[in-house]
């Protein structure tokens, strides 16, 4: 994928010493590619986003439609929160080493201060905070890259088309329900919805 200077500038600390509030440096050859303070910025964004959705009373969950664009099923019932949450931290332990990850769960799982991890992690201070902007520019650089399900932008994650499909197109005679009407739908219980999958299952 391409960065671009509107997505940057956006993005960008306007205090920031590398590029002063642009957002974008050059790159090998005539490329360019994302300041350091954007990509913290993306990952500050993103965890957010993580711990509202890990906060969020279990009841208020929402199960919504979404286009998958397949062959045989074109749409699929899902909870967003709960997937953000999935491929948040699985991209954080796939992508970050053993002693990265635990400084990761110390600082921002924990929400421990600076000087409590010096002290359970050992490490001198200046050494934790070069390791933190190497792990949230690392890690805000793939969760804006990921193909072909990017965690950011937060909105194209949880409401926006899905990379590489096509939009829905309705048939002659007018848009198609995408779910029956509540009268023509069977009411099951749940003992006869266990059943039901698994009968699908065998």
């Amino acid at each position: 994928m391409e960065w671009t200077r509107s997505e940057t500038l956006a993005l960008a600390n306007m205090s920031c010493s590398t590029r002063h509030g642009l957002g974008l440096r050059p790159a090998r050859g005539a490329s360019e590619e994302p300041c350091a303070c954007a990509l913290r910025r993306v990952f500050r964004i993103c965890l957010n986003r993580f711990r509202t959705a890990v906060e969020r009373e279990k009841h208020l969950s929402q199960c919504t439609l979404s286009y998958t664009g397949g062959k045989a099923h074109s749409f699929s019932w899902g909870r967003k929160e709960e997937e953000y949450i999935a491929d948040f931290m699985l991209m954080v332990q796939r992508l970050l080493t053993e002693e990265e990850f635990k400084i990761f769960r110390y600082r921002y799982l924990m929400g421990a201060d600076f000087k409590l991890c010096v002290q359970r992690l050992k490490i001198e201070r200046g050494d934790l905070f070069h390791a933190l902007y190497r792990i949230e520019s690392r890690l805000g650089r793939a969760f804006r890259e990921m193909e072909p399900y990017g965690l950011f932008p937060i909105e194209q994650y949880f409401y926006g088309q899905m990379k590489g499909s096509s939009p829905v197109t309705p048939p002659p005679d007018g848009p198609r329900p995408l779910v029956p009407p509540m009268a023509g739908r069977r009411i099951y219980t749940h003992r006869q919805l266990l059943e039901e999958l698994d009968l699908l299952a065998a």
